[in-house]
């Protein structure tokens, strides 16, 4: 796979392949003609730039069922006609399931794939929306990629060296951007008073004049050092930091996006087990043995088990689309993967918002939070105690928010109930009394 660059195709077999850098071309384009200080004429070929990519994509991909015949337009070129054809494209369903579709083809990912070659082209365009277009197809790039690599097929092994290439597109692109240095957090002093608490057990300092304490700094993510191939010691970061990228542009990806990421995390923690349901069993009762009393705390624990209980019956009851996997990669089979916790923090970070994001749809929560459980089973049967602590945290965080939204609803009812119980149908008209002398 060329990827604009001399130079052998990358085999993801193999670790001595060199891959494309991407250092120098992630950069930022600059305009090099006289029309760059015009407004209208960067819209202009911004519209027409994306107006290309997309009708390049079209004859990339198969034609579709539903469009393409009988004299029909294509409806993935359609969408080049919008005022804002990048958007239209990032939007599309129909766009969605074609490259999805195309993805999953048993021979993709190969370095002769002229899709990977868009999506590589298409993510060092200088169009934000383009960006995010092949942003929205990383969850299923990097669910096919890790599952082919650790589920490989011994009968006809294939090269994904264009997956990789756009991987690293993204990794390269992330590691300028942080300019070698590393993603830190400042972590509070709480011995020391601020304008949210006082510390309980204040320290009294001998010096009348103590120097202030140095804030703590939390690395939360190391610099990262240039890659130019997959290796396999690599090979989790380099994942770890595409989707971070997507993490960070999540606000703006489709529900569909988001949905298949639940799902894929799902399968990536492994089958389920009785340790997903740890949060969701019943309390037991405490009855005494002679008058045979049940404890007062439990009530009112009836709403909210049979709230939990269907949430569990609509979380197993959802039907995501697979996009024409093949039997051995979506089947129900024990398909997990490694999880460092380098691959683990922004798998976690993105399922956070899938969560307990306020626009969210019900169905991405409600994918989430089985994927939650299945890595919090994960977890605790592989004793990682970070892992543990931070799906325990988004578990219960979910509880608290759902048992939050049923109260509210639950008492917008009564006061709708009881204001139409109480306030009159119609107004009485005051009586007037006539008297006759």
């Amino acid at each position: 796979m060329d990827f604009h660059l001399r130079g052998g195709s990358p085999s993801s077999s193999s670790d001595d392949h060199r891959y494309p850098n991407n250092n120098n071309n992630n950069s930022s384009i600059q305009p090099t003609n006289g029309h760059s200080s015009d407004p209208m004429h960067s819209w202009w070929e911004s519209i027409s730039k994306a107006r290309s990519r997309i009708h390049l994509l079209s004859s990339i991909l198969p034609p579709s069922d539903d469009g393409g015949t009988g004299g029909e337009e294509d409806p993935l070129s359609s969408l080049a006609d919008t005022d804002r054809p990048a958007r239209s494209l990032l939007i599309s369903s129909a766009a969605y399931t074609s490259i999805s579709a195309a993805l999953s083809s048993p021979s993709s990912g190969s370095g002769e794939d002229p899709l990977c070659h868009w999506l590589y082209d298409t993510y060092l365009s200088s169009d934000p929306d383009l960006r995010l277009v092949v942003l929205s197809y990383l969850p299923l790039i990097s669910s096919i990629y890790l599952h082919r690599i650790h589920h490989p097929n011994s009968d006809n092994p294939l090269s994904l060296s264009g997956f990789e290439a756009v991987l690293l597109a993204l990794y390269s692109s992330e590691t300028k951007a942080r300019n070698g240095k590393p993603v830190t957090i400042s972590i509070p002093d709480l011995t020391q008073p601020s304008l949210y608490h006082t510390p309980r057990n204040p320290n009294k300092p001998s010096n009348p004049n103590p120097k202030p304490s140095k804030p703590l700094i939390g690395v939360v993510s190391p610099p990262l050092e240039p890659q130019m191939a997959v290796k396999s010691t690599k090979r989790a970061c380099i994942v770890g930091v595409a989707l971070d990228c997507y993490y960070k542009q999540i606000s703006q990806m489709p529900i569909w996006s988001k949905f298949d990421f639940c799902k894929f995390a799902a399968r990536w923690a492994g089958q389920d087990c009785p340790c997903t349901s740890d949060f969701d069993r019943k309390p037991e009762h405490f009855i005494e043995k002679n008058n045979r009393f049940e404890n007062e705390t439990n009530v009112g624990l009836e709403e909210i088990e049979d709230e939990i209980e269907y949430v569990a019956d609509r979380v197993g009851s959802l039907d995501i689309e697979v996009h024409n996997y093949s039997s051995s990669e979506v089947g129900e089979e024990d398909v997990r993967i490694p999880l460092p916790w380098e691959l683990l923090q922004p798998v976690l970070r993105i399922l956070g918002h899938c969560l307990l994001g306020p626009l969210n749809a019900d169905e991405v929560k409600d994918a989430a939070s089985m994927a939650v459980r299945r890595l919090y089973a994960r977890a605790s049967h592989d004793l990682v105690p970070q892992a543990i602590l931070a799906t325990r945290s988004l578990i219960q965080l979910d509880r608290r928010a759902r048992e939050a939204a049923n109260a509210a609803a639950a008492m917008v009812v009564s006061s709708a109930s009881g204001s139409n119980a109480n306030t009159p149908s119609k107004a009485k008209k005051p009586e007037i009394l006539l008297v006759s002398k």
